[in-house]
């Protein structure tokens, strides 16, 4: 069968630009002018092939989880996880952290980057009496996926946990609460909202985890994270992950951190596993109808499409289901009962294709999405990297495909 070709596929170059003091990187020059536009973006950006050979890979093979000072019951569950080898970010943070280190952390979706915190800072927990830790994530669908892997890796201990977010009973969160939990997962509005009703004491926690900072400050948190910083215990250890570090971001982390361990993991690292092409849509032609001849393709299996809008999303998720596909909606006016369903039956197969907003582009955990389809193009570079790294995740090959 002759290979299918979906446009011109002229390769555009990315150079790998280590950690340096202004944290200037191509990546963050593009800033957010207008969620629906995408004035930063130029066509051939769309276009890569994934790159072969040992460079492609993720992970550290000449290390193992065993060379890691574990608890026994951690590294059992690392090792039920099917776990082997750590990838490059987990190799470099986690001896730091278990050394008490700050952390400093620049790194996309698809590295590892969840497990690299959660393992050490479980194993402290465990190890050290009086140990709590606060991390705070942007969105529901992130704290979700950050939760599962904290289970994971905890099972079996006495660790104690509370889910904080907008969407979920208030009662229950108050409840668990109130048991002293270990752990504290939460997006900034309820966690801000507890604390100042006086039901959550800030102050008495000693580490902290702030994941996808970037992406907090776009949803307009700022002063929300420096708020909770304002609260924290110290001495505390502080670990800072995002994808980009412009001013914004960089005033943060220096604000939190303290000599940290700065790592920086390549910016197109997620999406080397990644085919990337354009699809053009002729004059005449009805989107819509591209969109379904090409999920007829046997090759598009489990398939994320973006849409700019969340009435868009349901527009598209309809009309796909009208000609015969398995698709569903998620976006931000469903409530958390709502997306959390749609999210499971995307993972169990009971639907292949997931019809979604930027809401999806960070903190959904899917595996084997094979397809990421860019219906409506993103608004920035960033948007467009964390939208391709839901696919050719943890070293697997994927493609992704943006309507022009």
């Amino acid at each position: 069968m002759q290979k299918q070709r979906y446009g011109n596929t002229k390769r555009f170059s990315s150079g790998r630009k280590r950690f340096g003091g202004n944290f200037s990187s191509r990546f963050n020059k593009s800033r957010r002018r207008n969620p629906y536009t995408s004035s930063y973006m130029r066509n051939d950006m769309f276009i890569s092939k994934a790159e072969k050979g040992e460079s492609n890979s993720i992970y550290a093979p000449t290390l193992t989880f065993n060379d890691f000072s574990l608890l026994p019951t951690l590294s059992k569950n690392i090792s039920h996880k099917g776990y082997v080898h750590p990838t490059k970010i987990q190799a470099e943070i986690i001896p730091q952290v278990l050394e008490n280190k700050d952390v400093l952390g620049v790194a996309c979706t698809g590295s590892g980057k969840t497990a690299a915190y959660l393992i050490p800072i479980i194993n402290k927990v465990l190890n050290t009496p009086g140990q709590k830790c606060l991390i705070v994530a942007p969105t529901r669908e992130l704290i979700n996926q950050i939760r599962n892997e904290y289970c994971m890796l905890a099972y079996g201990t006495q660790l104690r946990d509370v889910v904080v977010m907008g969407g979920a009973s208030y009662s229950d969160q108050i409840r668990l609460i109130r048991r002293d939990p270990h752990f504290v997962i939460a997006t900034p509005g309820r966690l801000i909202d507890l604390c100042d009703k006086k039901l959550l004491d800030l102050s008495t926690f000693n580490n902290i985890i702030l994941d996808e900072v970037d992406e907090m400050l776009d949803m307009g948190f700022i002063n929300d994270v420096k708020k909770i910083i304002s609260k924290l215990k110290t001495p505390r250890q502080s670990l800072f992950f995002s994808a980009t570090l412009s001013s914004k971001t960089e005033e943060i982390a220096n604000s939190l951190l303290k000599n940290p361990y700065k790592v920086e993991i390549e910016k197109q690292e997620a999406v080397k596993n990644v085919d990337q092409d354009i699809v053009r849509v002729d004059s005449g032609k009805n989107k819509i109808d591209v969109l379904n001849d090409l999920l007829l393709n046997a090759d598009f299996k489990r398939v994320l499409v973006f849409s700019k809008t969340k009435r868009g999303a349901e527009k598209v998720a309809l009309e796909l289901r009208k000609r015969g596909h398995k698709s569903d909606s998620l976006h931000g006016n469903k409530s958390l009962g709502q997306r959390s369903k749609v999210l499971s039956m995307f993972k169990k197969f009971e639907i292949n294709i997931l019809v979604a907003t930027d809401v999806a582009s960070r903190g959904i955990d899917v595996p084997d999405i094979s397809h990421v389809i860019n219906y409506d193009a993103p608004a920035t570079v960033t948007d467009y990297i964390h939208r391709v790294g839901r696919t050719g995740r943890m070293g697997k090959k994927g493609v992704a495909l943006t309507f022009v």
